[in-house]
């Protein structure tokens, strides 16, 4: 009889990794709310928006040092600490590009967003919202995974990382429909430059919850055969 790993210790690092996931989620909902205030042109709470992202972003930075210090030495686990850690760095990638995005907004926020783009980057905010939610999904079903080895659980997590990759080609695409739009339609220079940075910002949004989901495959392939059987 198989006894799964995660049977013998208190806490599996995969449930800190979800509350990590689960933190980057929630910063993403204040993170839209933020960048939709500050295309409306009239909302006076973004500095109110930033500043909660400055804080989950904190939060998110406790749960990661206790996740990188607190797997005590010898603890058997089914991927390395290695891999476990590449995985980590880029989960909190997404958020630092969250964090990235929100301050060079404020830094051109009485250049406002042309009206003729509006439509266009809220589709941009949206879309990139759909990706920071589906790394709490693939990290709670790969626990799920390494509970079981299960290969129907395994294709779940697969499936996830697919979607992933489908929607940063998506993303990217309507990136460089917008900086075409940029470019092309007269704006003045410093918006121009403020627009198109903003927008690669975003775009590395989900560019890293793709490397996340990258990362999360070799972890899923790469597994350590169990001890018991």
């Amino acid at each position: 009889m198989r006894i799964p790993f995660f049977s013998f210790l208190m806490t599996s690092p995969f449930d800190e990794l979800l509350e990590h996931a689960e933190k980057v989620r929630e910063c993403s909902w204040v993170f839209q709310q933020a960048v939709e205030c500050h295309v409306a042109d009239k909302c006076d709470a973004f500095e109110d928006y930033r500043k909660e992202v400055d804080k989950l972003e904190s939060e998110a930075d406790a749960i990661k040092r206790r996740i990188r210090g607190h797997i005590p030495m010898g603890t058997k686990m089914p991927v390395s600490d290695f891999q476990l850690f590449l995985y980590l760095k880029e989960q909190d990638k997404v958020l630092d590009s969250v964090e990235d995005a929100l301050n060079w907004v404020s830094y051109g926020i009485g250049l406002g967003m042309p009206e003729a783009l509006k439509k266009d980057f809220l589709l941009l905010i949206d879309s990139v919202i759909e990706p920071i939610e589906e790394l709490s999904r693939m990290v709670a079903e790969a626990k799920k995974y390494f509970d079981s080895y299960s290969d129907k659980q395994r294709n779940i997590v697969k499936k996830i990382i697919h979607n992933l990759r489908q929607r940063e080609h998506e993303i990217d695409h309507m990136e460089d429909r917008l900086k075409f739009k940029a470019f092309s339609m007269g704006f003045d220079p410093i918006s121009v430059f403020h627009i198109v940075r903003l927008v690669e910002t975003i775009g590395s949004i989900a560019d890293h919850a793709e490397n996340a989901g990258d990362m999360m495959r070799a972890m899923i392939a790469r597994r350590r055969k169990p001890f018991f059987s």
